[in-house]
């Protein structure tokens, strides 16, 4: 049984090695959690008696496969409550991040499993991400990002990179949602934005949007 900031730190760093690799650096962490590096210092000495990470002061940290796993448990629960509060409740997909962080923790393993069981197994939360199984499996998302699409190129929008509530909410203005077809139609040379083509509208938005909309069955 591990504490709430313990889970916490565990998802943190799966994150961070899924983007830079193994050794995750104290300064990585301490960022991405806002911090003091002293303080994660203090917690990834903690972890390492646990067992849940390899640590070694100024190589970095990377997870034990006990800590893989545990980290894959938050981050299942995590999606499926978003998949429950979208799917049962009603909440759009930029308000649910803040309350799954709350309901993440809960220690039922039973519980989760029947809420899964209860959402017929879904394999991806509101925001395209894939949901591990109860044995920590989890599906690799094969998709494209807007900015490694050619001039013409179609897709379906799938994923998004970014889930920050700021993001989504941006998206929602934009009119933009999972499941939209998408066409590249022109690509800005001054500063790199993309002019794409929906179903039902046209719009120009900035390379780093671009770069966090991922799309499948691109031609």
């Amino acid at each position: 049984m591990y504490s709430q900031a313990e889970e916490n730190y565990l998802k943190t760093i799966y994150v961070l090695e899924k983007d830079f690799g193994d050794d995750v650096s104290t300064n990585l962490i301490a960022g991405k959690t806002k911090t003091k590096p002293s303080s994660v210092t203090d917690m990834l000495k903690k972890l390492a008696i646990k067992d849940l990470v390899l640590y070694k002061k100024y190589q970095g940290v990377k997870l034990t496969e006990t800590g893989r796993l545990t980290a894959l448990k938050v981050i299942r629960k995590h999606r499926l409550w978003e998949c429950f509060l979208v799917q049962k409740l009603n909440f759009n997909w930029d308000e649910v991040h803040e309350i799954a962080e709350q309901l993440e923790h809960v220690k039922s393993e039973l519980l989760i499993n029947k809420l899964d069981a209860f959402l017929r197994f879904p394999k991806l939360d509101p925001h395209g991400d894939p949901i591990p199984d109860e044995q920590g499996r989890i599906i690799k998302n094969q998709s494209t990002s807007i900015i490694d699409m050619k001039l013409g190129s179609t897709g379906t929008l799938v994923a998004v990179k970014d889930s920050s509530e700021t993001f989504l909410r941006y998206l929602n203005k934009k009119n933009l949602a999972l499941g939209d077809k998408l066409k590249v139609i022109d690509i800005e040379p001054y500063d790199n934005s993309y002019h794409i083509e929906t179903k039902t509208h046209r719009l120009v938005i900035t390379n780093n949007v671009a770069e966090n909309l991922l799309l499948k069955n691109v031609k």
